[in-house]
């Protein structure tokens, strides 16, 4: 069960911080996704919180706040450093929540690892918070971001040739991220299941390419 208390709370702070970004206002696009994406990663946390048996709803908290440090322009570090700054925006938040001190410990260890799996305080690799990163890698792979990947690649303003040594590299890449251990079962089952649509998905479209030049022998 969810506190939708907490949870809305946890959501009026995230749309307040986006709301008053300078930077987020002068890229709307930007903006937008990155509110659907914290939204897509709650929910895809809390599916690995309830099969997991972690709180549901600190799991949603977590993974709303993860990117919240994107109400910042960021610094030469800022990509690589956005998952530190962003649990230190969260924590005052966490504590004016009334959460306990262990329970925000973890919440902000996982926002602060799952850029580049380091942090700038002491924590724990618990499960719940490696489930924070894995929320946010398992959204990468959705049908969503096949468009979005493909637009922001080029693809169609690429040649015949490019096309085709895209898919392959794409290909080849997916098969290597099947290996990846992630934080739980339920996130392992859950990337799984995504990497094998998108395998799918781009192992068609490399035969559709392969049919786009000649008449292939039976």
């Amino acid at each position: 069960m969810l506190n939708n208390h907490h949870i809305q709370k946890t959501e009026l702070f995230l749309k307040a911080s986006f709301d008053a970004s300078v930077y987020l206002n002068t890229h709307p696009e930007g903006k937008a996704y990155r509110l659907e994406h914290s939204y897509r990663v709650a929910n895809i946390g809390r599916q690995i919180a309830r099969q997991e048996g972690f709180d549901e709803t600190e799991m949603v908290i977590a993974c709303l706040l993860h990117d919240i440090s994107y109400c910042e322009e960021f610094g030469e570090n800022g990509w690589k450093d956005h998952g530190r700054r962003a649990a230190q925006i969260a924590r005052p938040f966490l504590k004016d929540l009334g959460l306990p001190e262990d329970r925000i410990q973890d919440i902000c260890y996982g926002i602060a690892i799952h850029v580049d799996d380091e942090a700038d305080f002491p924590g724990e690799r618990t499960p719940f918070a490696l489930s924070v990163g894995d929320a946010d890698n398992i959204d990468r792979f959705d049908a969503y971001r096949i468009h979005e990947s493909l637009h922001h690649e080029g693809f169609l303003e690429k040649s015949y040739e490019e096309k085709l040594e895209f898919v392959k590299n794409r290909l080849e890449r997916l098969h290597q991220l099947k290996t990846m251990p992630l934080g739980t079962k339920a996130a392992e089952e859950l990337w799984q299941e995504r990497l094998s649509f998108y395998i799918l998905f781009f192992q068609k479209l490399l035969n559709q390419l392969e049919c786009s030049k000649e008449v292939l022998p039976v």
